[in-house]
């Protein structure tokens, strides 16, 4: 083999079906590789590559309301991926698909094998560890808690919620508390389309350390619906997330990081899946180019596509603003986000992008800075964000 991915995700399938573009020969390993994602995957509409076709989104929803203190609207196809049509979208003949759990990795100066728990072994001039957050050959999991973004949702009738969630529309973060919070870590509704007349509603957790529990999430998104008068179908599919949003970047090497594993998850929002199909031919593409000099020159040419100079100074001032998020006192964050949905969409749109622009974040962050009452800014200031500052956008913070 050329290349060997080790995961079937989103991200995995997108990677491996580039390479396979590119006349690469593909091994594609995974416990469970023909299963059909089981989460629902959403992004800005124009943020996916154009690649991907209509038929793979489930719904596109033309508006996008959100709510800190205020209600805030914005005309921005939001989009939610049908996961079996992405899958087959991605899906190639080519591809060799094993089903088997890798364990390790060794490697040598013409290429890698690969080793499964049942000891089997792959060769090939190249491995792509999209493993998600296990990041089986990055690492493993970072000794420290990290911060995680926590979830429970349900399935429900579109008329039913249509007071929540309006035809047309998609509901981004509603930050007014749920009854009963009874004070604790805010957490916000957010609400898409999924198609056949369904809508998920989800009770969410931004990020914390550690995670929000999912049984707290499942009763307060209990009591919002009952205070809005809507009954919850036994049969109802309830959907439950979970997923690291500070993992450290995987450091250079032979294994080549993709998707969650390589950090390509937007520290304050969770977002990944643009960010996946938008390198995957791109990093294909470098493997390709790189290949003919050996393995190790494959691999270094997609680190420098993975993440150049400007991606990580991106990350890093989103990585910081999470962290002083994180410090804040429960009752400021409705406010903090009540300041963000009011600054100009270039700079809302800035932060919130998977581009990883330096200049744009670090205006957007002054910017939030400017516009945010003093007992925000004190706050942002003794989390250890430096906004306002001249060079800010310059930092690499502790990457």
């Amino acid at each position: 083999m050329d290349v060997v991915v080790v995961g079937a995700g989103p991200a995995g399938r997108a990677v491996a079906a580039a390479c396979s573009d590119t006349g690469l020969r593909v091994t594609l390993i995974d416990p469970n590789p023909r299963r059909v994602w089981p989460h629902t995957y959403a992004s800005w509409r124009d943020e996916l590559p154009a690649s991907v076709p209509d038929t793979a989104m489930a719904e596109v929803m033309d508006r996008m309301r959100a709510v800190g203190t205020t209600q805030h609207e914005w005309a921005r196809p939001y989009a939610v991926v049908d996961n079996t049509a992405l899958w087959k979208h991605l899906w190639r003949e080519d591809i060799t698909e094993i089903a088997g759990r890798v364990v390790s990795a060794e490697h040598g100066p013409t290429g890698s094998t690969v080793r499964l728990k049942d000891d089997r072994r792959i060769a090939s001039a190249v491995v792509i560890d999209a493993s998600g957050a296990s990041r089986i050959l990055s690492g493993g999991r970072p000794p420290r808690t990290p911060a995680q973004q926590t979830a429970v949702g349900l399935a429900l009738d579109e008329d039913a919620v249509a007071d929540l969630v309006p035809p047309g529309t998609g509901l981004f973060m509603d930050w007014r508390p749920a009854p009963d919070t009874r004070g604790g870590w805010p957490t916000f509704l957010y609400g898409v389309r999924l198609g056949d007349g369904q809508v998920l509603l989800e009770e969410t957790s931004l990020a914390r350390r550690p995670a929000l529990p999912l049984a707290l999430l499942r009763r307060r998104l209990r009591n919002r619906l009952a205070d809005a008068g809507i009954a919850v179908p036994d049969a109802a599919a309830e959907e439950r997330v979970r997923f690291p949003v500070d993992d450290p970047l995987p450091r250079p090497g032979r294994v080549i990081p993709f998707g969650a594993t390589a950090g390509l998850i937007h520290p304050a929002t969770g977002f990944s899946i643009a960010s996946s199909l938008r390198q995957a031919p791109w990093v294909a593409a470098a493997i390709s180019a790189g290949l003919p000099s050996g393995p190790i020159a494959a691999s270094r040419a997609a680190w420098s596509i993975l993440w150049p100079p400007r991606a990580l100074a991106a990350h890093s001032l989103r990585r910081r603003a999470l962290q002083a998020l994180l410090a804040f006192p429960p009752e400021l964050v409705p406010e903090f986000f009540e300041a963000f949905f009011s600054l100009d969409l270039r700079h809302q749109w800035a932060f919130l992008s998977s581009d990883g622009d330096p200049a744009a974040t670090a205006a957007a962050m002054t910017a939030l800075f400017g516009r945010a009452p003093w007992r925000i800014r004190r706050r942002l200031v003794a989390g250890g964000l430096s906004l306002g500052r001249p060079h800010a956008h310059h930092g690499l913070g502790g990457l």
